[in-house]
């Protein structure tokens, strides 16, 4: 383990402030999406689903990402608040877990950030009824034509069905690569979303 990684398992008292230090490290070092995130959801039947998103917030009160809520993981979350996500990143050899019950973020932090997409992303929205069946590519294409024609000359304003949600941590674990598969695995848990943390070495 280096010097950083036992500095970061020695001195982390709450899993927020380490998160934003290996994500900071992450975000210089990784070559694709350090936000890249597989979320775990369940289906009707209990049934995991997961997916990748894009973690878009995080602070102490939880970790956010953004989706329409008439898709699969949409409704999924609706009838089940709550969900699991892992960010792994190759080029630190570090992952993080974490799981709990979910949140619909307020309506201005999802305008805000809906504002904050590139015009494409925004019509985008409007465009895909997302994961319902397509007939064909150019049935989408043609969606996202008539939504660009239709917003040329004002603003878009966040579709009805499109928000974020905050998955707020019951734990957390953070998870470091070692040689010879003797890495270091640091769990944080809670019983209650403002409750206080309980951290805990695990074998690896």
């Amino acid at each position: 383990m280096n010097e950083l990684t036992a500095r970061d398992f020695t001195e982390a008292g709450e899993p927020f402030a380490l998160f934003e230090n290996w994500f900071a490290d992450a975000q210089k070092s990784e070559p694709n999406d350090p936000s890249a995130m597989a979320l775990a959801t369940t289906d009707p039947d209990g049934l995991p689903n997961v997916r990748m998103v894009l973690l878009k917030a995080v602070d102490a009160r939880g970790f956010v990402f953004y989706t329409n809520t008439e898709s699969a993981k949409g409704e999924e979350l609706k009838a089940n608040m709550k969900a699991a996500a892992v960010l792994h990143w190759k080029s630190l050899r570090k992952q993080v877990r974490l799981r709990g019950p979910v949140e619909e973020v307020s309506a201005a932090e999802a305008d805000a950030y809906f504002d904050s997409r590139p015009l494409q992303s925004r019509i985008g929205a409007w465009a895909s009824q997302q994961s319902r069946p397509l007939e064909s590519r150019f049935a989408l294409e043609t969606a996202a034509t008539k939504y660009a024609a239709k917003f040329a000359l004002g603003p878009i304003p966040r579709p009805p069905y499109w928000t974020g949600f905050r998955i707020m941590p019951l734990a957390l674990e953070f998870w470091s690569d070692g040689a010879f598969r003797l890495h270091d695995r640091i769990a944080f848990r809670r019983d209650t979303v403002d409750g206080a943390w309980l951290k805990q070495r695990l074998y690896p």
